[in-house]
């Protein structure tokens, strides 16, 4: 009976660390899920209003700078499911954070003017924090 209580002790310490990393993960990507929100209602209200998403926008530019905030979009999308369902979630969103990061190295690789040209690296490891946090939730799970 001593090893029985001694397994569930064990198990229920195993079950309050998932609960920690769970909420963890949960707590940092709510801002991270209601940044995007506000952006994503920027654009959408300035486009319905205005007739262009962004009126500030430079012309002629690459079709591939759409990309990266594209792919921030889905991973945002992919953290929000990790509230429900953590691993799926937690995948999507890691897919769409590591295909952001391969855009972001062919059209623009952290060169000479690092601090500038790292920032977008930045915003997307913030974002790649909670879900990896979820993948380990559910993995622990």
């Amino acid at each position: 009976m001593a090893g029985r209580c001694h397994v569930t002790e064990g198990n229920d310490r195993r079950n309050r660390a998932s609960n920690w990393i769970r909420w963890g993960a949960r707590i940092w990507s709510a801002p991270v899920i209601i940044l995007a929100l506000i952006f994503f209602i920027g654009y959408a209200w300035s486009w319905l209003t205005t007739g262009v998403a962004d009126p500030h926008a430079v012309e002629d530019y690459p079709p591939i700078e759409n990309l990266p905030p594209v792919f921030l979009l889905l991973s945002v999308l992919g953290l929000g499911l990790a509230w429900r369902w953590e691993r799926q979630g937690g995948t999507i969103a890691l897919l769409f954070q590591a295909a952001a990061v391969v855009a972001l190295l062919l059209h623009r690789p952290i060169a000479g003017d690092f601090p500038r040209s790292a920032i977008p690296y930045l915003i997307v490891s913030v974002a790649a924090i909670p879900s990896v946090l979820f993948l380990v939730c559910s993995r622990r799970s």
